[in-house]
């Protein structure tokens, strides 16, 4: 499994609750017709930890999405689509910044 991780900034004319109430009720619904997308997960930020021991990377991030693939050649043909298409233009309506992640994980406790 492959999954895609974005962080997310809102742009800065809207408050982080007309964020999140785009990307749940207008962005969200359009990721349901993007071909070999397996799942599609939402974070919402409920506050920011930090350690005493290390410092903070600098930025505010107004959410994190998770996109899940079969595989690495099933995430081009979804970035590739039309459906994706319309996903990343509605996303420029309302994110200002995104700094994106290809990952894959080792689950270490659970199944």
């Amino acid at each position: 499994m492959i999954k895609s991780l974005s962080l997310l900034v809102r742009k800065s004319d809207i408050t982080h609750e007309q964020f999140v109430d785009h990307w749940v009720n207008v962005h969200a619904p359009l990721a349901r017709s993007v071909p070999g997308l397996r799942r599609y997960v939402l974070t919402h930020i409920l506050a920011e930890r930090t350690r005493p021991d290390m410092p903070s990377i600098e930025g505010e991030i107004d959410g994190i999405a998770e996109l899940w693939y079969d595989d690495l050649e099933s995430m081009k043909r979804a970035n590739e689509s039309p459906e994706a298409k319309r996903l990343h233009a509605d996303g420029a309506t309302f994110i200002s910044k995104i700094k994106m992640f290809t990952t894959r994980e080792d689950i270490i406790i659970g199944s």
